[in-house]
């Protein structure tokens, strides 16, 4: 199925502002994918269906996660709409008959992160984040970082996350922590070996 089909497909399941976002995510983590050196095919696709299950009412989730034998974490039993990416990814497969694991990947953890995300990974939970209709304070900063350090963007991303959650008082998902801590000791690991390679 091509990327016009699908898209008609998703201006009829989704409602306009949900369309609107998901096709603006998925052209901004096509140039994204494009400029840090992954399949900007995949990045789109991956983009244009992040959401498929965001609409979903949560005891629907719920439903579809053990139905997909997907493990659902206490705080996604407290916050079913978390669920929305593992089952967004899961009906990609069985309903849009997507069969590419790092596509299916890219959805299953656009929304919480995971610690070592590909990059295909952090290009979408990214470009969910600055994508053109996106309006919320921070996210110009965001997107000047994108522009120049994408691993700094990409922490920033997961900083951002972390904000609105606290800002709500809800259930942090550890493994949104876990995410931001990966890539930093990352980055440090990276520099650290840039440093030493300097001083040889």
């Amino acid at each position: 199925m091509g990327n016009k089909e699908l898209e008609a497909q998703l201006a009829r399941m989704l409602n306009p502002i949900r369309y609107r976002h998901s096709l603006g995510v998925a052209r901004t983590a096509a140039d994204l994918a494009g400029r840090h050196g992954c399949s900007p095919e995949r990045a789109y696709l991956a983009g244009l269906l992040h959401d498929i299950a965001r609409e979903m009412p949560p005891e629907e989730l719920l439903y579809w996660a053990e139905q997909a034998g997907i493990p659902v974490h206490p705080v996604e039993r407290r916050v079913p709409e978390l669920l929305h990416a593992p089952v967004g990814a899961f009906l990609a497969s069985t309903r849009w008959s997507v069969s590419d694991p790092a596509v299916l990947q890219a959805i299953a953890r656009h929304t919480t992160g995971y610690p070592g995300m590909s990059l295909l990974d952090q290009v979408v939970f990214v470009a969910d984040l600055v994508e053109p209709s996106r309006n919320y304070p921070g996210v110009n900063t965001l997107r000047r970082a994108v522009e120049t350090d994408f691993t700094t963007a990409m922490i920033m991303a997961l900083d951002q996350t972390i904000r609105y959650v606290l800002s709500t008082g809800g259930p942090l998902h550890p493994v949104t922590v876990e995410a931001r801590n990966s890539l930093i000791d990352q980055t440090r690991r990276l520099n650290l070996k840039r440093d030493e390679e300097e001083m040889d």
